[in-house]
């Protein structure tokens, strides 16, 4: 078990909530429950994964944690899509949500690929 606060993929993610939660901050309020909820629960989720899959016993769990936060990443480039086409955001900020969402998801990979390492030894 480690401390997921360590974890730059866990740092790099929280910082993303951060981002979204004051970028969604002027969504229209129709959207309140709609789109700004949506993107908001895939951008939580990144983090929350990890920080649960840490806790786990073994690397195997934690994997399936990181890949569950893997697969938010990529709901949250697409959200930042659909926000960016709605006009909810303009497009260079969408465009920075989303390329945060792939660099997350690469940071994610990187991390899968030492755990594999690691259980091969």
């Amino acid at each position: 078990m480690q401390d997921f606060k360590n974890l730059q993929v866990w740092q790099k993610s929280h910082a993303l909530v951060l981002d979204v939660y004051a970028k969604t901050a002027n969504f229209p309020p129709s959207e309140l429950y709609g789109l700004v909820s949506q993107i908001r629960r895939a951008a939580v989720s990144i983090p929350s994964n990890i920080a649960e899959g840490s806790s786990r016993e073994g690397d195997k769990e934690f994997a399936q944690f990181l890949r569950i936060a893997s697969g938010s990443t990529s709901e949250l480039e697409y959200l930042s899509i659909l926000v960016a086409d709605l006009a909810y955001l303009d497009k260079d900020t969408a465009a920075h949500i989303g390329d945060q969402a792939i660099e997350v998801r690469r940071m994610l990979s990187g991390l899968l690929a030492t755990l594999k390492l690691a259980a091969h030894d």
